[in-house]
């Protein structure tokens, strides 16, 4: 006997606010909630809501709408860098903890007011601040337990650095999203040649702690999956961190196969592009880099470097932070759009449905590949 199926209304009227830094991807999800809605063109979800400074640089939040009945998705990139507040006359570029108060103030501006509130933060704000190993403050956990304790409901975050930090609010709403089926639709779409299968193709893990994303992709592909073992002197600490003495690669043959590294972000890049070489000394085929977010704190050179020798084939990392100029040129990188998935979410939410088959994407990604195959067969059928 199936379950009693549910129609539900809008839990209230959609609003969605853009912070600082937001403002692009937040018109991308307006412009297809407008489509399925049938808005008018000239309406919007988007509301006004902005936080000047005063010259200490010092802020508050104004939010130039009602509150009252709103169901509010608030969108935070606290990784911005490219926005920018005066303090004393000097332009001064918002860091994380910056963005994070102003997502404070913001909903401290709704008063209590709207029905709920959802924030999403695509890149958790301190995500990689998860655990505690010594004396040291716990910044994640408190980061959700001040949204909660401000009347946040939802948090919505992708690819979380480590999703057991939703211990923190274990009695609260926390969804850690994957983009697994929109950068292997980018893959498909940007590499047209590449066969996904156990004899041209590999899933690899940078490290051990991101072995459940790769065992994922590698499940859901068929694919096999090999890891690689850091080795770190945990004697010293180099910026913050052990530095890596070695890279131990741990998995079957690669020689001559497509290999795909797949980790949440990219930072300096370093240890991807080390394991890279070492991969193609190894006699890899072409390398694809798979990552939710590229930081590339220190710039893009030795990528360019790496793609000029032939170590690495395509980076793909998503529209989830914010882009340069600079990387979004690059031949080698491709910008993988997540604003229709935001948008599906907010859909759902709002009209109170649940969102476990937008969560899980395996089915979709399955008819994917089928797709791809019978594409590819009736090409080479047309080549003959």
């Amino acid at each position: 006997m199936s379950s009693v199926e549910f129609t539900h209304t809008p839990y209230g009227d959609l609003a969605l606010v853009s912070m600082r830094g937001c403002e692009e991807m937040a018109s991308k999800v307006d412009f297809y909630l407008k489509n399925w809605r049938n808005a008018k063109e000239d309406e919007t979800f988007v509301i006004d809501a902005n936080c000047p400074r005063f010259g200490t640089g010092e802020a508050k939040a104004v939010l130039n709408h009602t509150a009252r009945g709103l169901d509010a998705f608030i969108i935070c990139d606290c990784f911005n860098y490219s926005v920018e507040y005066k303090m004393y006359g000097r332009s001064v570029p918002m860091s994380p903890d910056d963005h994070f108060q102003d997502l404070k103030r913001v909903i401290a501006a709704f008063g209590g007011k709207a029905r709920r509130i959802t924030v999403i933060m695509p890149m958790l704000y301190e995500g990689r601040q998860h655990r505690r190993t010594t004396r040291e403050s716990m910044d994640c956990a408190m980061a959700l337990q001040e949204l909660i304790s401000m009347g946040v409901k939802n948090i919505i975050t992708f690819d979380a650095h480590d999703p057991r930090v939703n211990n923190a609010i274990p009695l609260d709403g926390f969804d850690n999203v994957q983009a697994a089926y929109q950068m292997i639709k980018a893959l498909l779409k940007e590499v047209d040649d590449i066969k996904l299968d156990r004899e041209h193709t590999i899933i690899v893990s940078p490290d051990e702690g991101g072995m459940g994303r790769c065992i994922y992709y590698s499940s859901v592909l068929g694919l096999d999956l090999g890891m690689f073992y850091k080795r770190r002197d945990y004697s010293k600490i180099v910026n913050g961190r052990n530095p890596i003495v070695a890279h131990e690669f741990l998995g079957s043959d690669i020689t001559g196969k497509d290999l795909i590294l797949v980790d949440d972000m990219i930072s300096s890049g370093d240890s991807m592009l080390d394991i890279a070489k070492i991969l193609k000394k190894m006699g890899a085929g072409r390398i694809f880099i798979f990552s939710t977010f590229g930081l590339f704190v220190e710039g893009l050179e030795k990528f360019d470097e790496y793609y000029e020798k032939g170590l690495i084939s395509k980076v793909f990392t998503t529209n989830l932070i914010y882009q340069t100029p600079e990387l979004l040129s690059r031949e080698w990188y491709c910008s993988v759009n997540m604003a229709k998935y935001i948008a599906l979410l907010v859909d759902t939410l709002n009209k109170d449905n649940s969102i476990s088959k937008l969560l899980d994407p395996a089915d979709r990604i399955r008819n994917k590949l089928k797709e791809y195959e019978h594409n590819w067969k009736t090409q080479m059928e047309i080549d003959i």
